[in-house]
């Protein structure tokens, strides 16, 4: 007969080999969306790219010294920067690190870089994200430009 004690051990032990497992599929979760975000823009299309982000009012993206708030108003400001092919470029995005804060929250940190003809733009990211109905959505976005 298993005791109590044995049982607690055997409960924590179950929980504690289980965490790990969740986090790392968070992470893969996490990585492949923002690679479905890398393909959507490379492709020309802002919506697709925009499926990365929580469709609320609630969505907050800082870049440039702006903030922007909604689903919506952040796909017209890409629309506005980036109204075509040539503005677009070409997308490459790093993962640096994701960290899972809870069962629902990570957040994910890396490197964005834009190929142009006249240019390449680069900088760093830092996305928060809700797990929400089965998948993984961007709540907040903080973009950065390096300008060395």
């Amino acid at each position: 007969m298993i005791t109590r004690r044995a049982f607690a051990l055997v409960v924590l032990c179950t929980a504690a080999l289980a965490v790990p497992a969740r986090a790392s599929d968070a992470i893969d979760e996490i990585r492949q969306l923002i690679s479905d975000q890398t393909a959507a823009w490379n492709r020309g299309d802002l919506e697709g790219f925009m499926a990365g982000y929580a469709h609320t009012d609630t969505l907050r993206f800082a870049s440039g010294g702006t903030i922007t708030y909604g689903w919506e108003p952040t796909l017209k400001r890409y629309q506005a920067h980036y109204p075509d092919r040539t503005a677009m470029g070409v997308l490459s995005l790093e993962v640096i690190d994701v960290t899972v804060l809870a069962p629902d929250a990570a957040v994910a940190f890396g490197r964005w870089k834009l190929v142009r003809v006249k240019d390449a733009p680069h900088g760093l990211f830092t996305l928060v994200l809700r797990h929400e109905a089965a998948e993984w959505r961007i709540i907040a976005d903080h973009t950065s430009l390096a300008t060395e």
